[in-house]
């Protein structure tokens, strides 16, 4: 299901395309993470990554209900982790843990 470069990119190159057009900000707004991810080629595949690292969690449990039913946050940060557990990989991905 994923790919490592996908993966790479929204864990490395998704904050700094948020920080750029919308300001330095804790949490970022599902329309906002959802821009960019059209807007700068992020592969859409993934969009539920770039809700569960960089939207409030209070906006997470709803706009995952609301777009992607399907899937199970806990269930899918696991997938994740455990298909990086194989990668060298250091970026922002670690705050899934």
């Amino acid at each position: 299901m994923f790919t490592y470069w996908s993966l790479k990119k929204y864990g490395n190159k998704l904050l700094p395309q948020l920080i750029k057009h919308y300001g330095q900000q804790a949490y970022y707004s599902p329309s906002q993470i959802r821009t960019i991810v059209y807007r700068k080629d992020f592969n859409p595949k993934f969009l539920p990554l770039g809700y569960i690292l960089f939207a409030a969690p209070e906006a997470l449990q709803g706009i995952m209900a609301k777009e992607f039913p399907q899937i199970n946050i806990a269930d899918y940060k696991r997938e994740i982790l455990s298909y990086l557990e194989g990668k060298s990989y250091s970026g922002y991905l670690q705050v899934l843990q």
